[in-house]
Order: C-alpha cells, then structure tokens, then sequence
C-alpha cells in the first residue's frame, strides 16, 4: 500500500519592516520667532560675561582699543590676582555664605513644617510677620545693624556677617518650605508611623526627600544672597584686616579714587561666579530627584 508524501508548503519570504521614522516638527513662522526671541534674550544675559572674561584676559595696552576681541591674550591678571589677598577674601566669603546657609536651613527648616503641620492660634499673624521682615531694606537698619553688633563686641566680624545674612534670608526660606511641606498630604507621614517609624524618621524618610526641590531653592537664595551682598559686609568690616574681608569687599578695593585696576577687577569678577556655578551644578539633578523620592516604600 502505498503512502503519499506531501511536502510543507513553501515558506514565504521574509519582509523587512522598516522602522517609522520620526515625524519631523513643521516649522512655523511662529516657531522660527520664538527661537529667535529665546536666542536673542539669551544673548542679552551671555554678553555680559563674555565681555567680563574677555576683558580680563585683555593686556593693559589694549583696554582703550576698540576691537571687541584683544589681538593678545594675558593670563597675568588670574595668577597676580592671588597676591594682592584675592584669595583670603574669597575664603572669607566661603565662611559667611556658607555660614549663613547653615543658620538659615537649621531655624528655617522646623519652623516651617512645625507651622505646616500645626494650626496653632495666631499663626496667620507669626507667618505674616515673618513676611512683614522683608519690606525693611537693608540700607535703612544699617546704622542700627552696626551699633547693635558693636555692642555685642564680637570676636570677627565674619560671625556678624554671618547672623545678619542669615536673618535677612530666613523669612524667605520660612516661607519657601512652609509652601512646601502644606502641599505634602500628613497621610504619608502617618502611614509611616503606623508602620513603626517615629515622627522624626518619618519626616527624615518621607517628607524632606519629597520637599527636596524647596530646600535647595532656600539654599540657593540664601547662598547667593549672602555672597553678593556688599552694603553691610562694607560696613561691619571697615577697619578689619583683608582676610576678614568677603569677596564683595576685595573686589571693590580695586576701584580707587584716581584710578581702577580693570584687569584684577574683571580676574576678580570672573573667580567670584565659579563657586555659585558649582553649586548648580551639584545640586541641579537633586531638585528633580526629590520631587519622587521617598514618597514610594
């Protein structure tokens, strides 16, 4: 008997797919004017700096000349810089910035979550008077600033300029924070502490990580507001010697009467901006971490 065979059909061919390409965005005339509006306003904040660095790189034969960019390049004015006490100064405001910073984080950081999470009587009137703290100029309390902190006989004046840029960023920090740990729902903290975990932990574990983003926003204010400031740290150190002296203070002894000093004043300026660009860059990435950290077990 015979058993008849048939064969498989043939298989088909293969068809490649190929992959969809990526729709291009059209443009628009509207989206052609918006870029150039963002180039052009980008430029605006960029020249500034660029003519800082060119112009510290410029010899001093060249600062009257008119072309924009120096035929030669000097390097003196970066290395002859740290002789003059540049770097003491620099230090100095190292020490005040980053004191105040510390002050500012260690007050600000209780008082709002304690005012946060407590409705306690009059706390309307305390949040609107930590408000009312920012109408007050500078300008206006200095006297009173430097007769107060005469009669305290401190030991540096590092430490006054330390408490003074401390206080005049705190209720701004208050406020910042507050904001932010009254927009993280308490029932992630209570599941917490029903799990075992103490207040303390749990604020450690679950809401600082999720107010990351206002923490760094204080630290950055505070920061930069302590190292920018001139008016007070001009006064609390008249008479002290230059390591006392913060950058801001230095930098405008390079301005005489008769005569000022571009190239160091420029070096100077260029050195004083890498610090806060280091503090961007360090914690840029933290601010969109914590917006997501800890709010998961």
């Amino acid at each position: 008997m015979a058993i008849a065979v048939t064969e498989a059909p043939p298989e088909p061919p293969a068809v490649r797919v190929r992959p969809k390409r990526a729709r291009r965005a059209r443009l628009t005339p509207g989206k052609v004017l918006l870029a150039l509006t963002a180039y052009a306003i980008a430029m605006i904040f960029v020249l500034p700096y660029a003519e800082m660095i060119i112009s510290a790189l410029r010899p001093p034969k060249e600062l009257l000349s008119r072309g924009y960019l120096p035929r030669h390049y000097d390097w003196s004015n970066f290395t002859s810089i740290w002789k003059t006490g540049f770097g003491q100064n620099l230090g100095a405001s190292l020490k005040v910035a980053g004191g105040s910073t510390l002050v500012v984080l260690l007050v600000a950081l209780p008082a709002a979550y304690y005012t946060a999470r407590r409705k306690f009587r009059g706390r309307s009137l305390f949040l609107l008077l930590v408000l009312a703290t920012q109408m007050f100029q500078p300008a206006a309390m200095l006297v009173g600033i430097q007769r107060e902190f005469i009669s305290f006989n401190l030991p540096s004046p590092i430490i006054s300029l330390i408490l003074v840029n401390a206080g005049f960023n705190l209720a701004f920090a208050v406020w910042i924070l507050n904001a932010y740990f009254s927009s993280i729902p308490a029932e992630l903290e209570e599941a917490a502490m029903v799990d075992g975990t103490s207040r303390l932990g749990a604020l450690g574990r679950i809401t600082l990580p999720l107010a990351l983003p206002g923490i760094v926003t204080a630290l950055i204010f505070t920061f930069i507001g302590a190292w920018n400031e001139l008016l007070v740290a001009l006064t609390l150190t008249l008479g002290a010697p230059d390591k006392q002296r913060p950058l801001t203070v230095g930098i405008n002894n390079y301005i005489g009467q008769y005569s000022i000093d571009w190239g160091h004043l420029f070096a100077g300026s260029v050195i004083a901006t890498l610090p806060v660009i280091a503090l961007f860059a360090l914690i840029e990435g933290k601010v969109v971490g914590g917006l997501t950290a800890g709010s998961i077990k």
